[in-house]
C-alpha cells in the first residue's frame, strides 16, 4: 500500500451516525431521589471538564470541576443473552453519584432499563463480573455439565464496602478492609488495588511493605493477597506477595487471562499472566514466615499478619482510632437481615459457610474482615464496633492463632516487559489498553501512550502446547486515540491530524469517511485559539473512568499544575496547527465505548455520536469465499487481499447487497491479474450504486439516444442469461434471443498480468472456491449463490485448462455452462510461476459422487475439506461414514480416514481444536449406529433447521436414523437429541430434568392451585392444596379422598350427640355433654399426625406469605340447636396442657405440606414465627417439619441459637429433631455440639449441670442417632450403650419417664450401628450385643467404666433399684437396638436370644408387651425368612402357647390349674401382633397381595375377638393395642395405595370413641389412615435400612394413654415416618395438552431368590414398586410412543423424575385417542380405516387429518393441496397423489418426509417436460434410490422386518421407472447423436445440452477423458466393454445404453 496517491482516493464509508447519550442519564433524571441529588442540572459532563486546561480560571472553579468529573461515567459491552444465542445490542452500565443503572438496547431495539441500584454512599465504580462457584461447594448437585456454576453479577464499589448483585437476585455485601483504588473483574473473581496513602506504614521499626493487590473469588470468600512468581537468579522461582506500590494495573483481560501493569518509577509497562495459585506455591509463600529473612523478601507473612492483627483485635473500643464508625456505618449498610449483625460464639466454625448459603448469611466472612484492617486513614469506617464485629463479643473464641497466614488464591507470572528507550517520559502510562485481532486472526495487545501520541501494538500468540503466550515486537502507530472494532477484526485510530483511520493489526486499511461530519479541511487560518476554546480536552470523564484509571486521577488531583500534558502541548507546533484549522468545524477528539462494530466519537462541541464501521461482507456467499481464500493464502498476502477488498466494498456510496457478488468477482479477478474490462462477462456485470474505485471508469458513452451496442450489452448481460435459463421462461415458452457473437469475443485472447497479488495462487484459490461450491450444494437455500459461483469457476477452469472440471460444471448446470466462451491464455511460462498446491486434485472432488460411492459400497478416497468453512461437508461425510459404512470410529476425534484437511502451511494449531468439538461423549448409552449418529449430530450442534436445509437425498440417511431412534429412544438422552428426533415428550422431560431444583417443582402441569371447596370452612382444614387432578385419576371410581378428608379434618367443631335422659337435670346434662366432648377431643387431638401424612409434601409456599396453619378446634356443637359445647366452661375437670402436644402435631402437619423442592430461606422461616405465645407449640412443630423435609439446613445458626436460648421445651424438641433429621447421617460437627449441650452424658464430667428438660434430652439423644446414622461411630455408640441403663440420680434427676429415655438411647444406638451386625469395627471391647442382652433379660449391673462413674456413685434416694438392672426400663430400648444393629443380617445366634420363652415359668418373667418387641426384633434380623402367610405367622408362637391358647373365636373358657390362662392369652396376641408388624416392615410399600390377605385376616380376627366373651381374659387394652398394631402393619403394606378395605377398617375404628379408646389408639388408627393415603397417593414407604429405623421410631407399638403422655415414647418421634417416605408415583402427562392422563406401563422385576424375572402391566398413574427391585419400565404402545427407562444402568434418572412430581411426559401416536376418551380403543381412526384397507388412500378425507396430528403446517397443506375444487380437470391426479402422500406420512408418523415426496414428484415431472436446467434434483433422486438399495439399509430391514416403512414401497419404483423411460425416449429421439458427439469430444447442439447432462448424471457416464484413458475405442464386443467398464464403476444398465454408441453398432440395445 505504498502509493499514497491511491490512498488519498480510497475512503471507507462509515455507517449512519446517531447522536449518543448514555441511556442511564435520562433514567437518572426521572429517578425519585433525583431532586435531592440535584441531578436535574447534570450537564453533559464534558462541558465542565473541558475547561480544565483553559488559562486564567479561578481556582475555586477548578475544585468544582474535580467534583463534577466524578458525577457520571458509563461503560458499554456487547449484549449477552441468558440462553447463549447471538444477540446484537449494547448493554450499558451508567454511574451517577450513588445510582447505578444497567440498561440494554440498540439501534433497532428500544432501549430498556434492566436494573437500577441505589446505594447509600457515592459509587466509586461499577462493573460486571462473573464469579465461578466450584461444584462441590454448591448444593445444586443436579445441574449437569461442567464442574462449576457461573454466577453473573454486578459489583458496585463504595468507599467502605462492595455490593454484589447477581442476576439470580442474590445480594452480597463484602466489607473492604482497606481503601480500594480500583477494582478489576477477572476470570476468577474480583481483583482489588489498595490505594497507597503516604502515611501508610506505622512509625514502628521498618517493616516490609504490605501487599497492594488482593483478590476475592466470591463475595462470601475472604479477600486474599495476590502473589507473584518471578524467576530467581539461578532459575529458582520465588513466590511472594505483590507489595510494590509503584506498580499500577492499567489493563486486565479475561480471555486470555492477563494483567498489564505500569511501573511509575521505571515508566515501563509489563504484562503478567493471571492464574490460580498452585498448592506448592501457597506453601512457599507460607513457609517464608518461618525463615524470617532479609527485608527484600517483600512481605514475609508473619509480620504481615501480625501487623494486620494488631489492628483487628480492637481491644479498646474507645481508644482505637478506627472507631468513628457509627454515623457513616449506619448509612453504608444496606440492611438485609438480622443475621448480619452478630453471631453467637459457640458456633464459630459455621464461619466456613459455603457459598451456596443464603446470601444474607455470610455477608462479610469473619476472617476476611478482621485480617486486613490497615489503612490508617480514619475516614474509612472500620467494622469493629461492638454492634457489628463478632470479635468484640468474645474476642478469643475464634481468633485464629496469631501467626496463621493468609492463603493466597491468585498468582501472576511475568510474561513481557517493554524495552527501555532512552527518550522515556516520566508520565507515559497507557491511558487505554485493548486486545485486537487482525483479519487473519493474529492477536495484538495495543496500548495508547497519550503523552507521546503513540499507539504501541505488540503481537502475541499462544505457544504450540497452549501453555503460555509468546510476545513479539512492538509497532508504533501515531495516534491521539484508538479503539478496537471487534466485529470485523480491525481497530480505529484517531491520528494526529484528526482523521479516523482503520487498521487491521498494524496494516493500514484506509481512512474512514463519516457522512455528516466535514473532513478536516486543509485551509489554514492563523488565529491562535481563544483561551476559552476547549482544547484537546483529554480529561473527559470517559477517559479515566471508563478505563478505571483511578490512581492516575488521584495523581492528577494532587498535582498543582492541572494536566501537565495540556500545557506542555501548547508549544508543540503540530498541535497548534491541528487546533487552528479545526476551528472551522467540529472535529473528533476522542473515541470511546467500542462494542462489536460500533464506536462512539466525542466531538469538540461536547456532543457524542455513535457510528458503525461497516462489515467486511454482508452476503453469505462472499463471506464464505473470503474465508476460504483467507484460509489458504499466506497471512501477509491474505491481509493485503482483504484490505483491498474492504476498500473496494466500503467506498463511500458502495454497492448494494445484490451486486456485492459482482463487485467481489471483479475485485478478485483484478487481483489475479485479469483485465476485467476486456473480459466479456465481467465487463457486463452490473454494479448498482456508484462505481467502486477498484474498477477503472468505463468508457463514457457519448450518445444519449442509445445504440445497437446497448441492445447487445443487454442480451449478453448476466441478467438475460439467468432469465433465459429460469424455469419461468420455459413455462411461458419464450423463444431464446441470441446475441450476435460480440465482435471482440474471439478476435483476440487476453493474457494475464502475472505481477499481481494473487496471480501465483490462482490454482489454490480455484480449488478452494470449488470446495465452497460443493459445500453450498449441501444447503438448499444457497441456490442463487451456487449459480453465481459456477460462472467464476468455469472461467478459471478454462484458463487453467482443466477439462475434467469444466465437464463437471457442465453436468451440474448445463444451461449456464454453454459452449466455450472467451479464455485468457496463460502461457506455459506463466503457468510455471503459479504455485501448484499439494492438495490440488485433477479430478474434481464431488460430495454427491462421494456419497453415491459410499451407498454403492465402492471404495472412497478421503474427501478434502476446509476446516471451519466446509463444516457441512464434514458433517455429511462423517455421518454417512458412520451410518452407512458402520464405522464407529468416524465420529471419534480423528475423522482422517474420510476427510482430508486443507490448510495453508502455518495453520496447524487451530485445526486440532476444531475436531475436539465433535468428540463423542460415551457417557450416553449407545446400542446402535442410528443412536450414535443422532447423539453425535446433536453434540456438534446440528438441529432440525439444519436438517431441513440439507438436500433431500443427502438428508435421507440422517432422517432414516432419526426415524429409527424415534421408535426406540433411550430415556436419558439430553434434550437436544430428543428435539432432533422429534420426541417432544422426551425433550420436555429432559428439559425439566435440567432445571435447577427450585424452578422445577412440578411445573404448570400438576399445579394444585385449584380452589377445592367453595364453602369457607373447607378452606382452612389444611388439606386443600392436594393435587386433585392426579388423585382423581388414581381413584376415579369413588369419593374415597373426600371421605379421608372428612375423617382427618380437625378445624371444625365436632358433633356432640347426647340424649338428655328424663331424670337428668340440666346441669348434669351439660356435664354429660362436656364429658362426651372430652372423649371426642381425644380423637380430634390425634388427627393432625394422620393429616400430616395425607398432605405430605403437597404444597409450595409463597415466600411472601405466612404458611397457613389450620387451627385445632376442640369445641363441640350439640344438635338439635347447634349450641356450642366448650371444655373451658369450668363444669368438669380438664387435664392441664391437654392440647399442647396436639398443637405441636398440628404444626408438624402444616409444615410437612411444604415440598422439599420449594424455595425457602432463613428469613421466611423466621417470618412465620407467631406473635402470640399460645401458638409457640405449633411453631415448634413447624420447625421439626422443616427439618424433616430438609429446609432447616437453610436456617441461620444464629436463629437456631435464638430459639434454643428461649428455653421453650417444645421448640427445643422440634428444633433438635428437625436439625438432626435434616443432617441425617452426616456426622456434622456443629450439630453434634448443639445436641451434646442437651445430653449430660456427652458433656465433660466437670461441666456445670445444665437443667435440660427430660423430653429435650430424649429428643437430643434421638438426634445424635440420626446425625450419626449408620456411621458406627465408636464414642457415640459407647455413650448411648451406657445411657440405656442410666441409673436414677441421687437428687430425683432422671427419675421420671425413664423408660422413654432408655428407649431413645436404644433406638439411637441402633441407628448409629444400623445394619452393621457383627462387623462393628473397633467396638469388640464394648461387647455391644452381650450388654444389650443383659439389658433385655436383667441381671447384675456391671461396674460403670468411663468418665461418668463419678456421677453414679451414690444411689438414688427415691428409687430403690439396688445393683440389678431394671428390665422394665431397659428392655424395649435394648431389644430394638439389637434388632437394628443386626437388621437383615439373618444372624441366627442373635435371633435365638429373642425367641419367645417356651415354658410357663419363663413366660411369667416377661411383660407380654415385650414379647411383641422381641418377636418383631427377631423377625427383622431374620429378614429373608419372613413369608406372607399365616402359617409363618403362627410359627412364631411357642408350642406351649399354641397348645393351650384360646382360639380367637372361642366362647367359653377352658379350665386349668397349673397354667395361667391370662398370661398365655396375652403372650399369644402380642406375639402374633409382633410377627404381623414385622410382616408390615418386610413388605412396606409393596402392596403385596399375599401379605395384605394374611394381615387382613388377623385384623378381622382381632376385631371379632374384641366382641367375644373371652375378651376380658386377654384384656381389652391388650386387644386394642394389637389391633392398632395390625392396622398399622396393613397400612404399611398398602402405603399410598388408598386400599378400600383398609380404609373401611380405619373408618370403623374412627367411629369408636369412649371406653377403652384412648388418645394413643386414635393416634395409631389415624396414622394408619394417613399411611394409606401417604402424600395423597404420591408417596410410599421404602424398606431400606434407614427407613426401617425411622419407621421403628415412628410406629413404636406402645401408644400414649393421654395427650400429654411421653412416659414410654416421645410423641414427637411419631413423625419420623417422613424419613421412610419416598415418592414413587409415576404420572403420565400428555405433552400436547399438558394434562395428566392414563397410560399403560410395563414393569419388569429383576429375578430374586423368591421369584424369577417377571413383568406386569400397570395402568399409570400408579405407584411403582421399590426401584431396586426393577429392571426396566416401558411405556407401552400402541396409543403412546414407546419409551424405555432402563434401570439396570442406575436408578438416578427415574429417581429424579419421581422426586419432581413423577411427571413422565408421553405423546399420543397419530390417530389415537387417550384412554379417558376411548377406554376400549374402538373409536380411533386407524381402527376404522383398517376395515377397508385397500381403498384407504381414496377413503382418506383431508378433513380427517385433525385426528392424526396437531401440526398446523400439515393442516394447511391438507387445506390447500388436497381439497378438490370445482373444475379440476387433469389436476385431480395430483390431488390424489398429494392426499395419499399425506396419509402415508401421517400414519407412518414421519410428516417430515412430505417435502421429500413432493420434491421427487416435481423433479420427475420437470424431467418429463424436458425442463431440467440444472441436474441438482436428479442427483438427489439418485441418492435416494441408492440409499434404499444400499446394503446397509437392506441389512437393517432384514434384522428388523416389522419396522415402520420409512418411504412408501410403491412410490420409488414408479418414479424410477418414469425417469428411465423419459431418458430412453430422449435417447431414441435423437439423443444418441448428441451423446455420441459428447463422448467423442465434439460440440453438441445447444437444445440437447440439458437432457444430455441429465442422462450423464443419472447413468454416471464417465467423462470423455476417462473413456479415452480406458482405451475403450477398440472394443468389439459387449463382454470386452463390461470388463473395461469394471474399473470405471459404471452400472450395467448404463452400459447397455452406451454400448451401441461405443461399439459403432447401429441398433440400440435399450431394453
Amino acid at each position: 500500500m505504498s502509493d499514497h496517491s491511491d490512498e488519498a482516493a480510497t475512503m471507507i464509508a462509515a455507517g449512519d451516525l446517531q447522536e449518543f447519550a448514555p441511556r442511564g442519564r435520562e433514567h437518572c433524571r426521572r429517578h425519585p431521589s433525583a431532586l435531592t441529588l440535584q441531578l436535574r442540572r447534570l450537564q453533559p459532563a464534558s462541558e465542565l471538564c473541558s475547561s480544565d486546561g483553559a488559562a486564567g480560571l479561578v481556582g475555586s472553579l477548578r475544585e468544582v470541576t474535580i467534583h463534577e468529573r466524578q458525577r457520571e461515567s458509563w461503560q458499554l459491552r456487547k449484549g449477552a443473552s441468558d440462553v447463549g444465542e447471538e444477540v446484537d445490542y449494547d448493554e450499558e452500565l451508567y454511574v451517577a453519584i450513588n445510582m447505578v443503572i444497567w440498561s440494554k438496547g440498540s439501534k433497532t431495539q428500544a432501549s430498556t432499563v434492566y436494573k437500577a441500584f441505589t446505594v447509600d454512599s457515592p459509587v466509586l465504580q461499577a462493573l460486571w463480573c462473573d464469579f465461578t462457584i466450584p461444584q462441590e461447594k454448591s448444593d445444586k448437585a443436579d445441574v449437569s455439565g461442567s464442574g462449576e456454576i457461573i454466577e453473573k453479577c454486578i459489583c458496585i464499589l463504595q468507599n467502605s464496602c462492595i455490593n454484589v448483585h447477581s442476576i439470580e437476585g442474590k445480594d452480597y455485601i463484602a466489607a473492604l478492609p482497606f481503601q480500594v483504588a480500583n477494582v478489576w473483574p477477572t476470570k476468577y473473581g474480583l481483583l482489588f488495588e489498595r490505594s497507597s496513602s503516604s502515611h501508610e506504614v506505622p512509625p514502628s521499626p521498618p517493616r516490609e511493605p504490605l501487599p497492594t493487590m488482593f483478590s476475592m473469588l466470591h463475595p462470601l470468600d475472604e479477600i486474599t493477597p495476590l502473589v507473584c512468581k518471578s524467576g530467581g537468579v539461578f532459575g529458582s522461582a520465588r513466590v511472594q506477595y505483590v507489595a510494590d506500590y509503584t506498580m499500577r494495573i492499567v489493563f486486565l483481560n479475561t480471555e486470555p487471562s492477563i494483567v498489564m501493569t505500569y511501573d511509575t518509577v521505571q515508566s515501563l509497562h509489563t504484562v503478567w499472566a493471571l492464574r490460580r495459585v498452585k498448592p506448592e506455591e501457597q506453601n512457599m509463600v507460607l513457609k517464608f514466615s518461618e525463615q524470617l529473612g532479609t527485608p527484600q523478601h517483600m512481605a514475609t507473612s508473619s509480620s504481615l499478619t501480625a501487623h494486620l492483627r494488631s489492628f483487628s483485635k480492637g481491644d479498646s473500643p474507645v481508644g482505637s482510632p478506627f472507631q468513628n464508625y457509627s454515623s457513616i456505618h449506619s448509612q453504608s449498610r444496606s440492611v438485609s437481615s438480622p443475621s448480619m449483625q452478630s453471631r453467637s460464639p459457640s458456633i464459630s466454625n459455621m464461619a466456613a459457610l459455603s457459598r451456596s448459603h443464603s446470601p444474607a448469611l455470610g455477608v462479610h466472612s469473619f476472617s476476611g474482615v478482621q485480617r486486613f484492617n490497615f489503612s490508617g486513614s480514619a475516614q474509612s469506617p472500620r467494622r469493629h464496633s461492638i454492634t457489628h464485629s463478632p470479635n468484640s463479643t468474645s474476642s478469643d473464641s475464634f481468633l485464629v492463632p496469631e501467626t496463621e497466614p493468609i492463603v493466597p488464591e491468585l498468582c501472576i507470572d511475568h510474561l513481557w516487559t517493554e524495552t527501555v528507550t532512552n527518550m522515556r517520559e516520566k508520565n507515559s502510562q497507557a491511558s487505554k489498553v485493548f486486545i485486537t485481532t487482525d483479519l487473519c486472526g493474529q492477536k495484538f495487545l495495543c496500548f495508547l501512550v497519550e503523552s507521546q501520541l503513540q499507539l504501541r501494538c505488540v503481537k502475541f500468540q499462544e505457544s504450540n502446547d497452549k501453555s503460555q503466550l509468546i510476545f513479539g515486537s512492538v509497532t508504533n502507530i501515531q495516534a491521539k486515540d484508538a479503539a478496537p472494532v471487534e466485529g470485523i477484526d480491525t481497530l480505529l485510530v484517531l491520528d494526529g491530524s484528526g482523521n479516523l483511520v482503520l487498521y487491521s493489526g498494524v496494516v493500514r486499511v484506509g481512512k474512514v469517511f463519516i457522512p455528516g461530519l466535514p473532513a478536516p479541511s486543509l485551509t489554514m487560518s492563523n488565529q491562535m485559539p481563544r483561551p476559552s476554546t476547549p482544547l484537546d480536552s483529554v480529561s473527559t470523564p470517559s477517559k479515566p473512568l471508563n478505563k478505571h484509571l483511578a490512581p492516575l486521577e488521584e495523581g492528577v488531583l494532587l498535582s498543582p499544575v492541572p494536566e501537565l500534558r495540556d500545557s506542555s502541548k501548547l508549544h508543540d507546533s503540530t498541535y497548534i496547527e491541528d487546533c487552528t484549522f479545526q476551528q472551522l468545524g467540529t472535529f473528533i477528539h476522542a473515541l470511546r465505548d467500542p462494542v462489536h462494530n460500533r464506536v462512539t466519537l466525542e466531538l469538540s462541541n461536547n456532543t457524542m455520536v455513535r457510528i458503525a464501521i461497516p462489515e467486511i461482507a454482508t452476503s453469505e456467499l462472499v463471506k464464505r469465499c473470503l474465508q476460504g481464500v483467507k484460509a489458504i493464502l499466506p497471512k501477509e498476502i491474505a491481509v493485503q487481499m482483504l484490505v483491498k477488498w474492504y476498500n473496494a466494498y466500503n467506498a463511500p456510496g458502495g454497492p448494494s447487497y445484490h451486486s456485492e457478488w459482482n463487485l467481489f468477482v471483479t475485485c478478485l479477478m483484478n487481483m489475479m491479474g485479469y483485465n476485467t474490462e476486456r473480459l466479456s462477462w465481467t465487463r457486463n456485470l452490473d454494479f448498482e450504486g456508484s462505481l467502486s474505485p477498484v474498477i477503472a471508469p468505463k468508457k463514457a458513452r457519448p450518445s444519449e439516444t442509445g445504440s445497437d451496442e446497448d441492445w447487445e450489452y443487454l442480451l449478453s448481460s448476466d441478467y438475460h442469461k439467468n432469465f433465459e435459463s429460469h424455469p419461468v421462461a420455459k413455462a411461458l415458452r419464450l423463444d431464446p434471443l441470441e446475441a450476435l457473437a460480440s465482435k471482440d469475443d474471439f478476435s483476440q485472447s487476453l493474457s494475464l498480468d502475472s505481477s499481481t497479488l494473487l496471480f501465483t495462487h490462482i490454482p489454490a484459490i480455484f480449488f478452494v472456491l470449488h470446495l465452497i461450491y460443493e459445500e453450498l450444494k449441501l444447503n438448499s437455500l444457497m441456490g442463487e449463490g451456487i449459480r453465481s459461483l459456477v460462472v467464476l469457476l468455469v472461467q478459471l477452469a478454462r484458463d487453467l485448462k482443466l477439462d475434467a472440471y469444466i465437464d463437471y460444471y457442465y453436468r451440474d448446470y448445463p444451461a449456464l455452462v454453454k459452449a466455450s466462451r472467451q479464455t485468457c491464455v496463460i502461457d506455459q511460462v506463466q503457468t510455471g510461476f503459479m504455485h501448484q498446491p499439494a492438495f490440488f486434485s485433477p479430478e474434481p472432488p464431488s460430495i454427491f459422487q462421494w456419497l453415491s460411492s459410499c451407498l454403492k459400497g465402492e471404495g472412497v478416497q478421503p474427501y478434502p475439506y476446509l476446516p471451519g468453512i466446509c463444516e457441512r461437508s464434514k458433517l455429511v461425510v462423517v455421518s454417512v461414514a458412520l451410518y452407512i459404512l458402520g464405522d464407529e470410529s468416524a465420529v471419534s476425534n480423528e475423522a482422517s480416514h474420510y476427510l482430508y484437511k486443507i490448510t495453508s502451511g502455518q495453520r496447524k494449531q487451530q485445526m486440532e481444536q476444531d475436531d475436539n468439538r465433535c468428540s463423542f461423549r460415551h457417557s450416553t448409552s449407545v446400542s446402535s449406529l442410528a443412536e450414535k449418529l443422532v447423539i453425535w449430530m446433536s453434540d456438534v450442534g446440528f438441529t432440525l433447521r439444519d436438517l431441513e436445509s440439507l438436500p433431500f437425498g443427502v438428508a435421507l440417511p440422517i432422517r432414516d436414523a432419526i426415524y429409527y431412534c424415534r421408535e426406540q429412544p433411550a430415556s436419558d438422552w439430553p434434550e437436544a437429541v430428543c428435539l432432533l428426533i422429534g420426541r417432544q415428550d422426551l425433550s420436555k422431560q429432559a428439559c425439566e430434568g435440567n432445571l435447577q431444583k427450585g424452578k422445577s417443582s412440578v411445573g404448570p402441569v400438576l399445579s394444585s392451585d385449584i380452589p377445592s371447596g367453595t364453602e369457607s370452612e373447607e378452606d382452612e382444614d389444611g388439606m386443600n392444596d392436594m393435587n386433585e387432578e392426579v388423585m382423581s385419576l388414581i381413584w376415579s371410581e369413588d369419593l374415597r379422598v373426600q371421605e379421608v378428608r372428612r375423617l382427618l379434618q380437625s378445624a371444625r367443631p365436632v358433633r356432640v350427640n347426647v340424649v338428655q335422659m328424663p331424670e337428668a337435670s340440666d346441669h348434669e346434662y351439660i356435664e354429660e355433654k362436656e364429658n362426651r366432648l372430652l372423649q371426642l377431643c381425644q380423637r380430634t387431638m390425634a388427627l393432625p399426625v394422620g393429616r400430616g401424612m395425607f398432605t405430605l409434601f403437597s404444597y409450595h409456599p409463597i415466600p411472601t406469605e405466612q404458611l397457613p396453619i389450620p387451627k385445632l378446634n376442640l369445641m363441640g356443637r350439640a344438635p338439635p340447636r347447634n349450641t356450642t359445647v366448650d371444655l373451658n366452661s369450668g363444669n368438669i375437670d380438664v387435664p392441664p396442657n391437654m392440647a399442647c402436644w396436639a398443637s405441636f402435631h398440628n404444626g408438624v402437619a402444616a409444615g410437612l405440606k411444604i415440598a422439599p423442592a420449594s424455595q425457602i430461606d432463613s428469613a421466611w422461616i423466621v417470618y412465620n414465627k407467631p406473635k402470640i405465645a399460645e401458638l409457640a407449640n405449633e411453631y415448634a412443630g413447624f420447625l421439626m417439619a422443616l427439618g424433616l423435609n430438609g429446609h432447616l439446613t437453610k436456617l441461620a445458626t444464629l436463629n437456631i441459637h435464638d430459639y434454643l436460648t428461649k428455653g421453650h421445651e417444645m421448640t427445643s424438641i422440634g428444633l433438635l429433631l428437625g436439625v438432626s433429621a435434616a443432617k441425617l447421617g452426616t456426622m456434622d460437627m456443629a450439630i453434634t455440639r448443639l445436641l451434646s449441650i442437651h445430653i449430660p452424658a456427652l458433656l465433660p464430667p466437670t461441666s456445670t449441670e445444665l437443667d435440660v428438660p427430660h423430653n429435650v434430652q430424649v429428643a437430643a439423644v434421638i438426634g445424635i442417632g440420626l446425625v450419626y446414622q449408620g456411621t458406627a461411630h465408636r464414642h457415640t455408640a459407647e455413650v448411648l450403650l451406657a445411657e440405656i441403663g442410666r441409673p436414677p440420680g441421687p437428687e430425683m434427676e432422671y427419675c421420671t419417664d425413664r423408660e422413654s429415655y432408655s428407649l431413645a438411647s436404644g433406638l439411637a444406638l441402633g441407628m448409629v450401628c444400623l445394619g452393621h451386625g457383627s462387623n462393628l469395627i473397633g467396638m469388640s471391647d464394648l461387647n455391644v450385643p452381650e450388654q444389650l442382652y443383659q439389658y433385655m433379660v436383667g441381671g447384675h449391673r456391671r461396674f460403670q467404666a468411663g468418665m461418668h462413674r463419678e456421677k453414679h456413685k451414690s444411689p438414688s434416694y427415691q428409687i430403690k433399684e439396688g445393683d440389678t438392672i431394671n428390665v422394665d426400663v431397659t428392655c424395649p430400648g435394648a431389644t430394638l437396638a439389637l434388632a437394628m444393629i443386626y437388621l437383615k443380617t439373618n444372624n441366627r445366634s442373635i435371633a435365638d436370644w429373642l425367641q419367645a420363652p417356651d415354658t410357663m415359668y419363663l413366660l411369667d418373667f416377661v411383660k407380654p408387651e415385650f414379647l411383641l418387641l422381641r418377636t418383631l426384633a427377631r423377625c427383622l434380623i431374620l429378614w429373608d425368612d419372613i413369608l406372607p402367610n399365616s402359617k409363618w405367622v403362627n410359627s412364631n408362637v411357642p408350642q406351649i402357647i399354641r397348645e393351650n391358647s384360646i382360639s380367637l373365636q372361642a366362647t367359653e373358657l377352658p379350665s386349668s390349674e397349673d397354667l395361667s390362662l391370662e398370661t398365655l392369652a396375652q403372650a399369644h396376641v402380642y406375639i402374633i401382633a409382633g410377627a404381623c408388624l414385622s410382616l408390615g416392615f418386610r413388605f412396606a410399600g409393596s402392596e403385596n397381595l399375599a401379605a395384605f390377605k394374611c394381615l387382613y385376616k388377623y385384623a378381622t380376627d382381632f376385631l371379632k375377638c374384641l366382641s367375644a366373651p373371652t375378651a376380658s381374659i386377654t384384656g381389652h387394652y391388650n386387644l386394642e393395642t394389637c389391633l392398632s398394631v395390625l392396622l398399622l402393619a396393613l397400612a404399611m403394606v398398602m402405603a399410598g395405595s388408598g386400599n378400600l378395605k383398609v380404609l373401611q377398617l380405619c373408618r370403623f375404628m374412627h367411629k369408636k370413641t369412649g371406653g377403652e379408646m384412648n388418645y394413643g389408639f386414635h393416634l395409631a388408627h389415624h396414622m394408619a389412615l394417613g399411611l394409606l393415603f401417604l402424600g395423597g397417593g404420591r408417596y410410599s414407604l421404602s424398606t431400606s435400612n434407614s427407613s426401617i429405623a425411622a419407621l421403628l421410631c415412628a410406629l413404636y407399638p406402645h401408644f400414649p394413654v393421654h395427650s400429654t403422655d411421653n412416659r414410654y415414647h416421645l410423641q414427637a418421634l411419631r413423625h419420623l415416618y417422613v424419613l421412610a417416605a419416598e415418592p414413587r408415583l409415576l404420572t403420565p402427562v400428555d405433552v400436547d395438552s399438558n394434562t395428566p392422563c392414563y397410560a399403560l406401563i410395563e414393569v419388569t422385576y429383576k429375578g430374586t431368590q423368591w421369584y424369577a424375572e417377571a413383568t406386569e402391566e400397570l395402568m399409570a398413574p400408579t405407584l411403582l414398586p421399590e426401584l431396586h427391585l426393577l429392571k426396566q419400565i416401558r411405556v407401552k404402545g400402541p396409543r403412546y410412543w414407546e419409551l424405555l427407562i432402563d434401570l439396570s444402568k442406575g436408578t438416578n434418572h427415574l429417581k429424579s423424575i419421581l422426586s419432581k412430581g413423577g411427571v413422565l411426559y408421553v405423546k399420543l401416536r397419530a390417530g389415537q385417542l387417550s384412554y379417558k376418551e376411548d377406554p376400549m380403543g374402538w373409536r380411533s381412526l386407524l381402527a376404522q380405516t383398517v376395515t377397508h384397507r385397500n381403498s384407504e388412500a381414496r377413503a382418506f378425507k383431508p378433513e380427517a387429518i385433525s385426528a392424526f396430528t396437531s401440526d398446523p403446517a400439515l393442516f394447511s397443506f391438507a387445506d390447500y393441496f388436497c381439497k378438490p375444487t370445482v373444475n379440476m380437470g387433469q389436476k385431480q391426479e395430483i390431488l390424489d397423489l398429494f392426499s395419499s402422500i399425506l396419509y402415508e406420512c401421517v400414519t407412518q408418523e414421519n410428516p417430515e418426509m412430505l417435502p421429500t415426496y413432493i420434491a421427487i414428484d416435481q423433479a420427475v415431472r420437470r424431467l418429463e417436460r424436458k425442463e431440467m436446467s440444472e441436474t441438482f434434483e436428479l442427483w438427489q433422486i439418485k441418492l435416494v434410490l441408492e440409499f434404499f438399495s444400499s446394503r446397509s439399509h437392506q441389512e437393517r430391514m432384514s434384522r428388523n422386518p416389522n419396522r415402520g416403512l420409512f418411504m412408501n414401497s410403491e412410490f420409488l419404483p414408479v418414479m424410477k421407472c418414469t425417469i428411465d423411460n423419459t431418458l430412453d425416449q430422449w435417447l431414441q429421439a435423437g439423443g444418441d447423436v448428441s451423446l455420441h458427439s459428447y463422448l467423442s469430444g465434439q460440440p453438441t447442439e445447444e437444445s440437447q445440452l440439458s437432457m444430455l447432462a441429465c442422462f450423464l448424471i443419472y447413468h454416471s457416464v464417465p467423462t470423455p477423458g476417462q473413456l479415452a484413458a480406458g482405451g475403450l475405442e477398440g472394443s468389439t464386443n459387449f463382454s470386452e466393454l463390461l470388463l473395461k467398464f469394471k474399473q470405471l464403476n459404471v452400472p450395467v444398465r448404463a452400459l447397455l445404453r452406451l454400448a451401441p454408441l461405443l461399439l459403432r453398432n447401429p441398433q440400440a440395445m435399450v431394453l
